[in-house]
């Protein structure tokens, strides 16, 4: 039996010369699905949960395919790839509704960093003690799913120093969040967030991976992991997710990976080196993803990202292959082999493409990529 598995994808719109440009409010009331962010330069889809990786194919494809004939109906326009706004207007905030006072709030208190477009991928989980320590695990493994995800090393059409660009100014909030022990632990750090204003609701709980349900913090019932940059490729993205499945199917058969339990770490200060540990590495991928040097938290070895995830790769290659999706945790040998797509973009640069060259040619790639999707997977499912 797989988990059941869905998508929050955030995306840009803008001009097919890569121009970014606000239409959320106009989608948002027109397209059914499609929900707006703070900032009305992108906008996010949801897709519905489901066990199977072809149906998840498909509900990543198709509301896009529609975005994209509504767009026509609008203008010129298309969906841009990448998580940060790479060829500019990160000087100012585009409010998608005046009238909310939490987006006030974050315009107010963050600025322009949050404006990024990224992609959450949620793994329903039902028990809450199973799910805490598949928090734990993927939190401590998260700058992992950066590194093979990043796709914004441009900002205002220049490289910045980030293959994650996103990751590395995106301000995580509040500024500290344990490993939560148990479900009661979450329960009342919440409680004591809310009450202190560190978090102004349920929601405002910004880091790599959190658990999620329909009565938060109360009743939980998903993982959500909320590291990675935009993956517009649904193949790529699929081998991502399946990673994640198989190393928390890996993790339910044998419960004593969790950090808690097997760090190198002393037991009187774990859970406080563990989260060190893990704000460096994620620094770090943030910077370098899949060449970053990582350090690992079961053994204290330094490890290349690319390594570290070719392990994970062959220790969870079993299970994928007795549970029937291990043909959509292939392509990862290929992330790892040719780079991600900040790696490939930043390539491209070096060769002499300015961002606005790359960012044309990546969005006509996409657009492309969806339709062959389409008319080769989606149209035989349904048949």
């Amino acid at each position: 039996m797989l988990l059941s598995k869905g998508f929050e994808i955030e995306i840009y719109t803008g001009t097919p010369q890569g121009d970014i440009v606000g239409l959320s409010d106009k989608i948002v009331a027109s397209l059914d699905g499609f929900v707006r962010e703070p900032d009305s330069r992108n906008v996010e889809y949801t897709t519905a949960p489901s066990c199977s990786y072809e149906q998840l194919l498909c509900n990543l494809v198709r509301p896009r395919l529609r975005l994209r004939e509504y767009l026509k109906r609008l203008g010129n326009y298309t969906l841009i790839p990448g998580s940060t706004l790479s060829l500019g207007g990160s000087d100012h905030f585009w409010r998608s509704d005046p009238d909310n006072p939490y987006h006030t709030y974050i315009e107010q208190t963050y600025g322009t960093k949050v404006v990024t477009a990224s992609v959450h991928i949620n793994i329903g989980i039902s028990d809450p003690e199973t799910l805490m320590r598949a928090c734990r695990l993927v939190r401590v493994e998260a700058p992992l799913y950066l590194a093979l995800s990043a796709s914004s090393p441009f900002l205002d059409g220049h490289t910045t120093g980030y293959h994650s660009t996103r990751w590395g100014l995106f301000p995580q909030t509040p500024a500290h969040v344990p490993l939560f022990e148990s479900h009661a632990h979450h329960i009342q750090w919440v409680e004591a967030q809310l009450a202190a204003g560190t978090m102004q609701n349920v929601r405002h709980l910004w880091v790599s991976v959190r658990p999620n349900g329909d009565r938060r913090p109360y009743d939980l019932n998903r993982l959500e992991l909320r590291i990675c940059d935009l993956v517009v490729d649904p193949i790529a993205l699929l081998a991502i997710c399946a990673l994640l499945e198989a190393r928390l199917l890996q993790l339910i058969e044998e419960p004593q990976l969790d950090p808690l339990e097997t760090s190198f770490f002393p037991a009187a200060t774990r859970a406080e080196d563990l989260l060190n540990l893990t704000s460096m590495n994620e620094a770090a991928a943030a910077r370098h993803s899949l060449d970053a040097q990582l350090t690992h938290w079961q053994d204290g070895r330094t490890i290349l990202a690319r390594d570290w995830i070719a392990e994970i790769y062959q220790e969870v290659w079993a299970i994928t292959k007795q549970r029937g999706f291990n043909c959509f945790l292939s392509p990862l040998p290929k992330i790892l082999r040719e780079g991600n797509e900040a790696q490939q973009w930043l390539t491209l640069h070096s060769y002499g493409f300015d961002a606005r060259q790359i960012i044309v040619q990546a969005s006509l790639a996409l657009q492309e990529r969806e339709q062959e999707l389409e008319d080769k997977l989606c149209a035989s499912l349904v048949a």
